[in-house]
């Protein structure tokens, strides 16, 4: 039987006190919704790439297990941390094949379509990432809604619930950030 959004949310809240035994409880509930986020990133990955998505979601796991003390506020908060977290081992990943073969043929990238094509693209998920981190120095809501919608797959509604903002704060963010990256990355 699946848990709750609720048993999550106060599952989450005890292990941001420090109680062990709810991170035992939280990761078989939340384990299917990581496989599958994860799944969706490797969906595309080129065939004999190093990376499973059994090994994104234990690398991912061990990296917010990690953590001590991060203030959980509900389930959708924790789906989004987890989503950037898968992020950045991709972006880790394909900068370490991009350092053994330098160069290749670069398509132009398209942000309306989703990750999944993205992932097998080592350079223009680089450079979307550096694209990224230029964004957050500029306005760091605009770069999380990105995170949480391309990468994290949230709706609008997940993410505004995240980050304590309506909905149409969310699309006009999500609308303006796209541009802004389209801009950049052609540039």
């Amino acid at each position: 039987m699946a848990a709750a959004p609720s048993e999550i949310t106060q599952w989450l809240q005890a292990w941001s006190k420090g109680d062990q035994a709810a991170l035992e409880k939280l990761l078989p509930a939340v384990y299917g919704e990581l496989r599958r986020l994860a799944h969706r990133y490797m969906r595309r990955e080129n065939a004999g790439h190093t990376l499973q998505t059994t090994a994104l979601i234990n690398e991912a796991y061990l990296r917010l297990a990690s953590v001590d003390r991060f203030d959980w506020k509900d389930r959708a908060h924790f789906f989004a941390v987890a989503a950037q977290t898968m992020r950045r081992i991709l972006v880790d990943a394909a900068r370490a094949r991009s350092r053994e073969k330098r160069g290749g043929h670069q398509k132009p990238l398209n942000l309306n379509e989703q990750l999944d094509s993205l992932v097998g693209r080592s350079s223009e998920l680089i450079a979307l990432d550096d694209a990224l981190n230029s964004l957050a120095q500029l306005d760091s809501r605009k770069a999380r809604v990105v995170e949480m919608r391309f990468f994290g797959g949230l709706s609008a509604e997940q993410t505004a619930a995240v980050l304590n903002i309506s909905p149409q704060s969310v699309l006009r963010d999500w609308k303006l950030a796209r541009a802004w990256l389209t801009r950049e990355m052609s540039a």
